[in-house]
C-alpha cells in the first residue's frame, strides 16, 4: 500500500524546470550505481552500499516536509525544506526532490530530474539512517 501511494505521488509531479544558480565548491556523491539492468516501470531492490544518498542526515526534510537537493551544492548553501506541492514545481532540472513521508520515517524518497524534462526520470528510496539505496524506478 505505501508503494502505491509513493508511486501515486510520482505520478501527480509536474513541475516546470526552473534554473538555478549554485556554488559548486565541492561535488556531493550521486546515488547512480545500478547493480542490475532496470526497464521501464521496472522496480530493483537494492542493498548496494555503492549508490548512498550523499546528503547528511541534519540536511534531510523533516517528516511529511520536501527540500529541493542540487547535487554539488554544499549543505549549507541548499534551499530551506517547504510544501512538497509548492516546491516540485521549482526543482531545476539535474536537481532533486527530497522527501522525508510522515508515515515511513525510515526512508527517503528522492524524485530525480536530470532528463532535461519538467518530470522525474527516476524515483529511489534511500534508507534514512545509513543512506543506502533500497530500490529505484525509471518513471
Amino acid at each position: 500500500m505505501r508503494f502505491k501511494t509513493v508511486m501515486l505521488m510520482a505520478a501527480g509531479i509536474g513541475a516546470a524546470a526552473c534554473s538555478s544558480s549554485s556554488g559548486n565548491s565541492s561535488p556531493e556523491p550521486r546515488p547512480s550505481a545500478r547493480s542490475s539492468a532496470v526497464s521501464s516501470g521496472t522496480v530493483r531492490t537494492s542493498t548496494s552500499t555503492a549508490a548512498t544518498l550523499g546528503i547528511p542526515p541534519g540536511h534531510l526534510p523533516p517528516p511529511g516536509e520536501c527540500r529541493i537537493w542540487v547535487p554539488g551544492t554544499p549543505p549549507g548553501h541548499q534551499r530551506d525544506a517547504g510544501d512538497c506541492s509548492t516546491l516540485r514545481r521549482q526543482v531545476p532540472q539535474g536537481a532533486w526532490l527530497v522527501h522525508r513521508p510522515s508515515k515511513d520515517k525510515k526512508v527517503v524518497n528522492v524524485w530525480v530530474y536530470d532528463s532535461g524534462e519538467p518530470l522525474p526520470s527516476v524515483m529511489r528510496i534511500f534508507d534514512a539512517v545509513t543512506g543506502t539505496l533500497l530500490s529505484e524506478e525509471l518513471l
